[in-house]
């Protein structure tokens, strides 16, 4: 598969961005080593070298599930890295967590639940998203690592941290994106003859941030892209561009403009406007790359 070109990063998109990117934040997560499993030749995406972020290895009953990058400021991922599983079993009934080690040094590195009862820490609500920030909004918990595409009760429970989420619109979250989420774990079961890295995230407003309860920054864009390595070889015709790798780009508000994802006028008014599109994972670095101003890499050697 041929290299393509790096975009040359927009100095005014960036000069638009640095809000959003924030200053640089350390701490005890801080850290993808115990969990490069997740990442293709245990390698994370090249080229995220703005300051801001903060990579968490997700872990959950004594064990790492998968990864996230998270921004502290905006109080959502960028994205979560995973090994997309066979499913099986029911969504697991909700118990949503928190990381604590964003909001206290040293704590524990399990994933916690949040208290039924009683308050919250101050230092976890200054530092994460919290289940109030949801509430009564017009957005939905949209898993970036979805526990449909886990196998084991514990990863798909796993995956019902805030620090995996960000606020979707309905119309995208049980709409095209879920359908979306089911094509690419059926092209697993298929034809995938290893594992499959799959990394999803979501792409801010470069302008006009949007926010829920002034917090929690919201989306204009999912997109999603996973590496194949090992694959069946008597592939059919059509199965054959979708491997090693394939990426998705999918609306989150109706409005944007149709530059990246062109609005389909015949779909269903629930759905209307969450449009996805599928694509080549080089055309979806080029956006990355565009949009955040940032020569992005997600896999090591393009899968190859």
């Amino acid at each position: 598969m041929p290299q393509r070109k790096m975009l040359q990063s927009s100095k005014g998109a960036l000069l638009l961005l640095l809000p959003w990117l924030g200053g640089l934040v350390l701490g005890e997560v801080g850290d993808f080593s115990p969990c490069l499993r997740f990442f293709y030749q245990s390698t994370p995406p090249k080229g995220i070298d703005a300051e801001g972020y903060q990579p968490i290895c997700q872990r959950y009953r004594n064990q790492y599930r998968f990864a996230s990058l998270y921004h502290r400021q905006r109080r959502a991922p960028l994205y979560s890295a995973y090994i997309l599983t066979p499913a099986a079993g029911k969504r697991p009934i909700n118990s949503w967590k928190y990381e604590p080690q964003l909001a206290f040094s040293g704590s524990s590195p399990e994933m916690r639940s949040f208290p039924k009862r009683g308050p919250i820490s101050q230092n976890v609500i200054e530092s994460q998203a919290v289940l109030l920030d949801y509430k009564n909004s017009t957005y939905t918990k949209g898993h970036l690592n979805p526990s449909s595409h886990h196998h084991t009760k514990e990863d798909r429970q796993a995956t019902f941290t805030l620090t995996n989420v960000v606020p979707q619109r309905s119309g995208s979250n049980s709409g095209p994106w879920a359908l979306l989420e089911a094509e690419v774990r059926a092209r697993l079961e298929a034809f995938c003859d290893g594992p499959m890295f799959v990394i999803t995230g979501a792409l801010p407003y470069v302008s006009g941030e949007r926010r829920i309860k002034n917090r929690v920054a919201v989306p204009e864009y999912m997109w999603s892209a996973y590496c194949c390595p090992s694959y069946n070889a008597s592939l059919p015709d059509s199965a054959q561009p979708y491997f090693p790798t394939y990426a998705a780009v999918g609306r989150n508000d109706q409005q944007s403009g149709e530059e990246i994802v062109q609005v389909d006028p015949k779909a269903k008014a629930s759905v209307r406007g969450y449009d996805v599109r599928r694509m080549p994972l080089e055309t979806l670095e080029a956006i990355l790359a565009q949009r955040l101003a940032m020569p992005i890499s997600l896999f090591h050697g393009q899968c190859q």
